[in-house]
C-alpha cells in the first residue's frame, strides 16, 4: 500500500511533466510557424540583396507552373483570371503553413525530423533557384541561409530546459520553461518580421521604375491617327482604348522581371547573314511608328475579357530583319524573354507588310513593367502566345521543325492567327432591365481582317444587324451597339460577328486549347414589366 509520501511525490511528478499531449501540440504548432517564419524571411533578406526572383516563393513558384500539365493550367486561368499567380501563391502559403506546423510538432518528439525536413525543403528551393534559366550560383544563397536560419530557430526553441538544484513547485509546472519559450518565439518572430521588411526594402534596387521613370520616348516617325467615331460613347461598352491599369496580363512571370533600360539589349542571330545586337538608346533611335493594336490571348474563352485595344509606339520589325537578312528556310522567329520564357513567330507573318514592332511605349508612356517593359514584341493577327514577347532580350531565326517553343511543347498549336470573336458588354450576364429602349452592346475583333458586321438575336428570332462604331484600322477591335425595345420576361442574348472576307464566326462551341475558342456570345437577362 503506497504512503501518503509515495502518494505526494507522484503527484508531483505527474503535474511537472510539462509535455502532455496537449502542450505538446500547442508549443509544436509554435514551433513550426515560428521556424518558417524565420526561414522566409531571411531567405526573403537574402534574395532582396541577390535577386528577388531567387527567393523560395517565386523560385518554387516559378517551378510549379513550369511543370503544371496544361489542363490545370487552363483551369486555373478560367477559375482565377488574372488572380492565378496570386491564387498559386496562397494555395503555396497554406501547403506550406500546414507542413511547418506538422513539422514543428515532430520535432519536440525527435528534433532530427524537424531538420530532415528543413534540409528537404531547402534542397527543393535549391533545386528551384538554380533551376531557373537565367540562374547563378549565387541564387541558391537565399534558400541555403533561410533553411540554416530556420535549423537554427528550430534548435532553440526546442531546447531542453536547464536543470534546477530544486524541485519545480507543483502551482508553476514548467513555469520558466514556458516563458523562455515564449520570449524565444517572440523574437524570433520579431527577427523574422524585420528580416522579411528589410528584404522588401532592399529589393527596390532592383526594381526598374526609376530606370522607366527616366525613360523619353521620342516622337515617332509614323504617328496613329484615329477617326471619329470609334468610340460610340455607350455606358458599359469596354472603351476603344483600354486603360494600361486594365489591359488584361496573362504569362507565366510569377514576379515581373525588372530589366533597366540601360541594360537591356537584343541580339538578332541563327538563320540570317549578319548578326544585329542593338540596345536601348539604339532602338529609341530608329525610326518609330505608332499604331493602334488589339491584342488576344489565346486563352480568352466566349464572352471573355482577355482582350484589349491599345497604342503602341516602336521600331518596325521587318526593318531589322530585313537589316539582319533572312535566310531561306527560316520560317520561324523564336524570341526569349530575359527570365528565358519562348515564342515562337511564323517569320512569313512579320515579313508580310503589317504592323510588326519592337513596342517602347503604350498608350502614352513607356511600357508598363507588368506589359514588357523596356520592350515587347507586338504582332497584329496573332494571338499572344506566338507573338507578343514581353522583356525581350534575344531572337534567333531557326524553322519550326527545329524547335518548339514554351506553348508548343505543351500541346498548343504552332500557328496562332486570331479568330473572329464578338462579346456582349451590356447589359450583363443575369442582369435585371427595365423594359423600353435597351442598349445591348459590346465589342467584336478579327484582327487583320478587319470587322465587317455584327449581327443580334434575341431568343430564337432572327439576326438583326448592330450598328458599328467607325473603323480605326484592320488591326483594332470595332464597338457595336443594337438598340432593344425590351419586353418583360427572361430573354436571351446572343451577338455574331462577321469579318471584312465574308467569314461569320463560328457556332460551334470550342475550348481555347489548342488554337484558341469558338462560339457565340449569349447572355440570359431578366426585363421587369
Amino acid at each position: 500500500m503506497a504512503t501518503h509520501e509515495d502518494l505526494r511525490k507522484g503527484s508531483t511528478t505527474v503535474r511537472a511533466e510539462p509535455a502532455g499531449d496537449e502542450p505538446r501540440g500547442a508549443r509544436g504548432t509554435a514551433i513550426g510557424l515560428v521556424t518558417g517564419a524565420v526561414a522566409i524571411g531571411v531567405a526573403h533578406l537574402v534574395a532582396g540583396l541577390v535577386d528577388p526572383e531567387a527567393t523560395p516563393f517565386v523560385a518554387v513558384g516559378q517551378t510549379a507552373i513550369d511543370a503544371t500539365p496544361e489542363w490545370l493550367k487552363s483551369f486555373a486561368i478560367r477559375t482565377f483570371g488574372e488572380n492565378d499567380k496570386s491564387a498559386l501563391l496562397w494555395g503555396m502559403g497554406i501547403v506550406l503553413t500546414g507542413i511547418c506546423v506538422v513539422l514543428g510538432i515532430a520535432s519536440t518528439r525527435r528534433i532530427a525530423i524537424g531538420l530532415f525536413g528543413l534540409a528537404a525543403f531547402g534542397a527543393l528551393g535549391v533545386a528551384a533557384a538554380i533551376s531557373r534559366p537565367a540562374a547563378r550560383p549565387v541564387d541558391a544563397l537565399p534558400v541555403i541561409l533561410g533553411a540554416a536560419a530556420g535549423a537554427g530557430a528550430l534548435l532553440l526553441l526546442n531546447r531542453s530546459p536547464k536543470k534546477s538544484p530544486r524541485p519545480v513547485e507543483p502551482e508553476t509546472p514548467g513555469g520558466l520553461d514556458r516563458r523562455r519559450f515564449l520570449l524565444s518565439a517572440a523574437g524570433l518572430t520579431a527577427l523574422a518580421a524585420a528580416a522579411g521588411g528589410l528584404g522588401g526594402l532592399v529589393s527596390r534596387r532592383f526594381r526598374a521604375d526609376e530606370s522607366r521613370a527616366a525613360v523619353r520616348i521620342p516622337a515617332p516617325a509614323s504617328p496613329a491617327t484615329t477617326p471619329a467615331g470609334v468610340d460610340l460613347d455607350v455606358r458599359g461598352v469596354s472603351p476603344f482604348f483600354t486603360p494600361n491599369a486594365s489591359f488584361y496580363r496573362v504569362d507565366t512571370a510569377l514576379l515581373a522581371p525588372s530589366l533597366m533600360a540601360e541594360d537591356w539589349r537584343l541580339r538578332i542571330h541563327g538563320m540570317v547573314d549578319r548578326e544585329i545586337s542593338l540596345d536601348y538608346a539604339q532602338l529609341l533611335a530608329r525610326p518609330l511608328i505608332e499604331r493602334d493594336v488589339t491584342l488576344t490571348c489565346v486563352s480568352n474563352p466566349v464572352g471573355g475579357h482577355y482582350a484589349g485595344n491599345a497604342r503602341w509606339i516602336g521600331a518596325p520589325l521587318k526593318d531589322l530583319l530585313e537589316e539582319a537578312g533572312v535566310q531561306t528556310g527560316a520560317d520561324q522567329i523564336v524570341t526569349r524573354s530575359v527570365d528565358g520564357f519562348t515564342i515562337g513567330t511564323p517569320t512569313a507573318v512579320v515579313l508580310d507588310g503589317r504592323d510588326a514592332m519592337l513596342a517602347v511605349a503604350m498608350n502614352g508612356e513607356p511600357l508598363p513593367i507588368d506589359h514588357g517593359f523596356p520592350v515587347r514584341m507586338i504582332v497584329p493577327g496573332l494571338y499572344g502566345y506566338v507573338s507578343a514577347m514581353k522583356w525581350i532580350t534575344d531572337m534567333t531565326l531557326t524553322t519550326f521543325n527545329a524547335f518548339d517553343a514554351y506553348w508548343i511543347e505543351r500541346g498548343w498549336a504552332q500557328r496562332g492567327p486570331i479568330k473572329t470573336m464578338s462579346r456582349i458588354d451590356t447589359p450583363r450576364l443575369l442582369a435585371t432591365v427595365r423594359a423600353g429602349d435597351v442598349p445591348i452592346g459590346g465589342v467584336a475583333w478579327a484582327q487583320h481582317t478587319g470587322i465587317q458586321r455584327v449581327e443580334v438575336r434575341i431568343d430564337d428570332g432572327d439576326w438583326t444587324q448592330a450598328d458599328l462604331s467607325a473603323q480605326d484600322t484592320i488591326d483594332t477591335w470595332r464597338q457595336w451597339v443594337y438598340r432593344w425595345r425590351a419586353t418583360a420576361g427572361d430573354h436571351e442574348l446572343s451577338v455574331r460577328a462577321t469579318d471584312r472576307n465574308g467569314v461569320t464566326q463560328s457556332e460551334v462551341h470550342h475550348a481555347p486549347f489548342p488554337d484558341g475558342a469558338t462560339g457565340l456570345h449569349t447572355i440570359t437577362v431578366h426585363v421587369a414589366g
